[in-house]
C-alpha cells in the first residue's frame, strides 16, 4: 500500500525542513511513503529546500493560485501516481507528524475512506476566546450542512483513500477542507475523525488576516457549497417564505372586509401585494426545480468524472501546472 505525504507550500523555505524531519519513514501496514511538496507559486527557496531533502514529487505553480488549486493539483498527481492514501499536512509544521499512524490506521483497516484530524480546541494553546468559539460553531454549522460528525471541520490535517480521492472535485478559490467535508458526506463516504496533538506555531496564518476574515470566508464558502449541491432547498424555501406572506395579506384582506365590514376599495394594495408575493413565490419554486435538474446533471458529470479516474484514463498533468 503507498502513502503519499502532501505539503502545499507558498514561501515556506524557514519552516519546510523542520516539517520533513518530523514525518514519519516507516508505518503499520504502509510498504512505501513518498513525499509530494506542492509550491503554490514560492517566490522563495521552497523548491530548492524540497529538492535537497529528496522530495519525490515537486507540483507547482508558476504563481500564486490560492491553497484549493494547490489541493486540487496535488491530488490530481497524488492519483498520477498510484497512491493508495493520501495525507495532507501544512508546511509550518502545525501538526505533528507522529499523528500520521493514526490518520491512516483507519483507511489502512478498511474502516473509513476519510479521517479527518481533530485539534484539541478548548486547550490549543495558540487560539484566542473568540477563535475557539468560530472554531465550534463553523463546524456545528458544517455538521448540519454536510450531514458529518466532524468536530473539526477546518483542520487540513486529514487522510484520504484512492476512492475518495476519486470522488473529490475542489470547486472553491479559497479552501478545501469545508467543501470536501460537504462532498463526502453527499457522496456517503466513510469519515472517521482521530484526536492529533499540535506543534507550537511557526508563523500567522496566510489564508485570513483577522476573525472577521475568516469567518466571512469560511460563511462564503459553505454558502457556495450549499447552494451547489442543495441550490433546490433555498429556493423551496424562499418560495415558502413568499407563499406564507402572500396568505397572510390575503388573509387579512378577508378579515377587515368580510368580517370587520371595512370598505374594500381600500386594500386594493393588499390584494396586488399578495398576487406579487404568490407570483414571486411561483417563481422562486420553478427555479428551485430548474436548480434540482442542474444539480441532477452536476451529479452525473461528476459520476462519470469518478469513473474515469478510477478506469485510470486520466492525465491531470498541464504545462502551467507542473514545473
Amino acid at each position: 500500500m503507498k502513502l503519499v505525504i502532501q505539503i502545499p507550500c507558498y514561501n515556506e523555505e524557514d519552516t519546510l525542513r523542520e516539517t520533513l524531519a518530523d514525518l514519519p519513514t516507516q508505518l503499520e501496514g504502509i510498504d512505501c511513503i513518498e513525499i509530494q511538496v506542492v509550491d503554490d507559486g514560492s517566490t522563495d527557496r521552497t523548491v530548492e529546500v524540497a529538492k535537497q531533502w529528496g522530495v519525490q514529487h515537486i507540483v507547482g505553480f508558476k504563481q500564486n493560485r490560492g491553497l484549493a488549486a494547490a489541493f486540487k493539483a496535488g491530488i490530481d498527481n497524488a492519483i498520477l501516481n498510484n497512491a493508495d492514501i493520501l495525507v495532507n499536512t501544512d508546511a509550518d509544521n502545525q501538526y505533528c507528524g507522529q499523528d500520521i499512524a493514526k490518520l491512516v490506521r483507519p483507511i489502512v483497516q478498511g474502516h473509513a475512506d476519510m479521517v479527518i484530524g481533530c485539534r484539541p480546541i478548548d486547550s490549543h494553546p495558540e487560539f484566542s476566546y473568540v477563535k475557539k468559539q468560530l472554531q465550534k460553531t463553523g463546524s456545528w454549522v458544517l455538521r448540519r450542512v454536510s450531514k458529518t460528525k466532524v468536530r473539526d471541520a477546518a483542520s487540513g490535517f486529514r487522510a484520504y483513500s484512492k476512492d475518495a480521492l476519486f470522488h473529490i472535485n475542489v470547486y472553491s478559490d479559497f479552501s478545501y477542507c469545508l467543501e470536501t467535508l460537504i462532498q463526502a458526506g453527499y457522496s456517503n463516504l466513510k469519515i472517521d475523525t482521530v484526536e492529533i496533538n499540535v506543534n507550537p506555531k511557526t508563523r500567522e496564518s496566510r489564508l485570513f488576516r483577522n476573525a472577521f476574515q475568516y469567518v466571512w470566508k469560511q460563511t462564503k464558502t459553505m454558502i457556495n457549497i450549499f447552494l451547489l449541491y442543495r441550490a433546490n432547498v433555498f429556493f423551496n424555501i424562499v418560495a415558502f417564505m413568499f407563499f406564507l406572506l402572500s396568505v397572510a395579506l390575503g388573509v387579512r384582506y378577508l378579515v377587515l372586509v368580510l368580517f370587520l365590514n371595512a370598505p374594500a376599495g381600500n386594500f386594493w394594495p393588499t390584494v396586488i401585494l399578495a398576487g406579487v408575493a404568490l407570483a414571486i413565490a411561483f417563481q422562486l419554486l420553478l427555479t428551485g426545480i430548474l436548480a434540482s435538474l442542474i444539480s441532477s446533471v452536476r451529479k452525473l458529470s461528476e459520476d462519470t468524472n469518478y469513473r474515469i479516474k478510477k478506469l485510470g484514463a486520466f492525465d491531470p498533468k498541464r504545462d502551467d501546472e507542473i514545473k
